[in-house]
Order: C-alpha cells, then structure tokens, then sequence
C-alpha cells in the first residue's frame, strides 16, 4: 500500500530508492521489474523483498534460465526402442544367478556400501491431504504408512544381512537412509519420524535434507512476483536431489561412511523393495555406472516415461509420456507382439557414489532445466507462466554404462498417485496389489487364507518385520488358517 497522507495533508516523505547495488545486480540480469512496486510497499515489505532477492543466487538461476530457454527447440537426436536383448529379466534367469546376485547384494550390505536415497519431496494434494505424501496410509489392516513400511523394509534387510554374517545374529548392519523432502514437506517429515521414534531405526542412520527452489518466469524470463515482496518459486524437480546432494554435501557424507552404491527410489509405491539385495548384486556383476528397474508399460495411453535410446547405439535416458508421440506410443514390436517403446521408468534407480559425483558436476555445468508450463500465482492473478525442474531420470545420459533390470509389476510397482475413486494408481489399488501379493506369500510358505468377500478383493499383509520378499515364513505360515484381511506379524 501507498504511503498515507501525514495529518496536515502534506504528502509522506518518498521511500528510499531499492539498494543501488542489489538494483545494479537485478538491471544485470534483466530482473529489474522485480521492484517495480517498490513505492507502494511499508519500510517492513521493503526488507521482506530485499530479503528475498539476496537470498537469490542471481548468476545461477540466469545460466539456467538462458540455457533452459535456448535448448527448446534445438535438434535432438532421433529415439530408438531399447532391444529386448539389452534388458535383463529377472524371471528369466536361473536359479543360480539369483542366488549369487542375492549374495553379493547382502554381501555389499553387510559391509556396510549400500545407502538409500528417499525422493520425498512431494504432498498428498492429489491424494487430498496435505501431508507429506509418506505419511500417507493407504488402507492396510495394519494402518501403516508408506514411511513406516519403507522403514520396516530397511529393519528386516539390516537383519538379513547381518545373519548373513553371523547364523542367528540379532545385531545389524546399519543402512543410512537420506530422505530427499521439500520446503514443503521438510518440518513435518522429520515430525512425523520423531513421534513415531523413527520406526525402530536410529536416528543417527536418517539424514534428511531439502530440495531447492528456483524462481517461476514468465514466457520472456522474466521472475514472477507471487507478491509485491516476493518473488514466486516452485522445488526444483526431483532431479534437485543431484545439486541438493552437493550443495549440502552430503556426497563427502556417503563417501566417509564407505558407501559405494546408492539404491534411489521415489517415496509414493508400496511395494519398493528398498535395498533390494538381488539388484543390488546383478548391479555390481554387471560392473554398470547406472542401473534402473523396469515394468513392461501396459498400453500405450499408461501414464509412464519410457528408456529410450538417443540415436542408433546412442546414450540410454527417458521420454515422458507427454513428450512421446502418440503414434510412436502405439508402434507394436512384430517379434512380442507388444510395444516398441516398453521400459516403463518406474523410479528404481542404482547409482555408483562416483557416479552420482559426475552427475551433480554435469548437470550443474549443463544447467538445463524442463520448462512445465503452468498457471502461477502472481499479484495479477494466474499467471501462464513455466516452473523449471530437473528430474531424477536426467542423470542416465550421462551414464559411461548403464543396465536395465526388468522385474514384475505385480511384485514390485504399486504406486499411489490419485486419490481414491480415481481410475488407476489410487490408494485402493496399491493396497488390493500388496494384498495379493502377500496372500501368494502366505499360501507358498503352507499357509491357508479363509475370506468372506472374493479373494481377487482382498488378501493379507504381511509385516515388513517378518519377511522382506516372501522369505522365511514357513515357521510362521505352514498349517495356519488366516482369515482376510489381516496383518500378519511374529
């Protein structure tokens, strides 16, 4: 607001100018209009926006902004399907070769070289809460959250790997997990672990650190200011996890604590296998700089970026799904019978810690960013305007090697996106898939399930605690009658 009349009607004294030299810095990167409403604002809005603009690291985001921009509508290399012979299918190797991968990974684990990276950075809006989307509780007998079964998940592999060791060991191998939040989800996050003392971890094993933001612009590049004191920023996509990485350097933190591989998973599907040992091996056998878990994409329309490769022999990355032409969707592969373009990208990912090194260095010196056309709130209103991220998936470009695993959607890709009522990846149908999954657990360790509704709508849960993909439950299981739904645990 205008500063008011003074009680004898003579006109207030005119506000001090902006600061000269953070004006001179804004006029260097064509950012000026940033206090074009400097006048109007109280001595306590001035400090607000002078605040906000020297938080700004104003040389970075105009290298990203001018590279973001100049790289749309630059040639790109045509995309070619990746061949079937160049994906590892875990149902179709042997028994042998599981088991030695299965024993290298917990191999690796005991010693104490894998970490877990969290993609935590998103709420629940589209779930209709506003929590994280972790704490979420997607309708299991037990209540748990998506947190608490992560976590549970990292607790049972610590075990395993320790009676790896040591035959009927109760000490473990401790994983450190890094969970990635948001500004939005950070505070609460770390509340939710702490009131639920960390599910049984330490909490000298959890790290969490925050995503960046980065300025909204408008079509000319310009900041938009979401207030006169404020300019309008969004979290910088989960590939922010490279840069945060860096910048809090937690990076040096791995390396210290003798980790070499990083298992890196987005928070929102039930059925991750954190850590997943058998990856982990084929991973090191493979001697890969990069590794990502795939699921065969269900039909062309599915909401899922694909693994492509850039040109004839060129570099594996991913297309989004919006940016995948129908008609290149739809192309059929004449020896499967199904799609050409496959490998959906379901966010389980493996990267050597050397590798995320070269990563965090690339795609800061690269400094290209996705422009997501949005409407923005801004002091006009709603503002079309572009957010800039970076997504997890941008790292596989720069990949010396990189190795696809194919594993079972059934058992492994669960994900929890819309909000019940919704026609696919609902909490309803993450929980229908968990159950079902447990239920064949139950059944193949001896076990009986008796249900009152048909069994294709519901199943058991099977506690993390107890069994991490369907191992030892024999002692549990074999002889006893469960009646659907139900938790099982000791």
């Amino acid at each position: 607001m205008r500063e008011s009349l003074s009680d004898n009607n003579t006109p207030s004294p005119p506000p001090p100018p902006p600061p000269l030299l953070l004006l001179e810095r804004l006029k260097d990167y064509g950012q000026e209009d940033a206090f074009a409403l400097w006048e109007e604002l109280s001595p306590e809005d001035r400090q607000l926006l002078i605040k906000d603009i020297e938080n700004l690291d104003l040389p970075r985001i105009d290298r990203i902004i001018r590279c973001s921009f100049q790289s749309q509508g630059l040639p790109v290399a045509a995309i070619e399907p990746v061949p079937e012979s160049s994906v590892s299918t875990l149902a179709k190797r042997t028994t042998e070769e599981k088991e030695k991968w299965y024993k290298m990974g917990i191999k690796a684990i005991s010693d104490g070289k894998l970490g877990v990276l969290l993609l935590s950075g998103g709420q629940g809006t589209r779930l209709g809460s506003s929590d994280p989307k972790g704490c979420f509780n997607i309708g299991l007998p037990s209540g748990k959250s998506l947190f608490q079964l992560q976590a549970e998940r990292i607790l049972c592999l610590q075990r395993l790997a320790a009676q790896s060791v040591n035959e009927g060991s109760v000490s473990t191998t401790p994983i450190h997990w890094y969970i990635m939040t948001s500004p939005f989800t950070d505070e609460p996050t770390r509340k939710f672990f702490e009131s639920r003392r960390y599910f049984g971890l330490e909490a000298d094993q959890v790290t969490f650190f925050q995503q960046g933001t980065i300025p909204c612009v408008s079509r000319d590049g310009r900041f938009i200011m979401e207030t006169p004191y404020r300019v309008a920023k969004s979290p910088d996509g989960n590939g922010g996890v490279y840069a945060a990485l860096k910048s809090s350097r937690l990076l040096e933190d791995m390396a210290m604590r003798g980790i070499k591989y990083l298992d890196c998973y987005g928070v929102d599907n039930a059925l991750v296998r954190v850590g997943d040992p058998t990856f982990l091996g084929y991973f090191i056998d493979t001697g890969v700089a990069a590794a990502a878990k795939v699921v065969r994409k269900k039909n062309p329309q599915e909401k899922v970026g694909v693994f492509v490769r850039r040109g004839k022999d060129g570099p594996i990355s991913v297309v989004e799904y919006t940016e995948l032409d129908s008609s290149l969707a739809s192309l059929t592969n004449q020896e499967t019978g199904g799609l050409r373009f496959c490998w959906s990208n379901v966010c389980l990912h493996m990267f050597t810690l050397d590798f995320l090194n070269q990563v965090a260095n690339g795609l800061e010196k690269d400094s290209i960013y996705h422009l997501a056309e949005k409407h923005i709130s801004s002091i006009h209103g709603q503002t079309v305007g572009y957010k800039l991220e970076q997504f997890i998936f941008d790292a596989f470009p720069y990949a010396p090697s990189t190795a696809l695993f194919e594993v079972s959607r059934e058992e492994e890709f669960a994900p929890v996106k819309n909000a019940s009522g919704s026609q696919y990846d609902t909490p309803d149908s993450a929980r229908l898939l968990v159950l079902r999954l447990h239920a064949r657990w139950v059944t193949n360790a001896g076990g009986f399930l008796t249900h009152s509704v048909p069994l294709y709508s519901t199943g058991v849960e099977v506690s993390p605690l107890c069994s991490y993909g369907g191992e030892n439950l024999e002692a549990i299981c074999r002889g006893r009658t469960f009646h659907a739904p139900c938790e099982i645990g000791f």
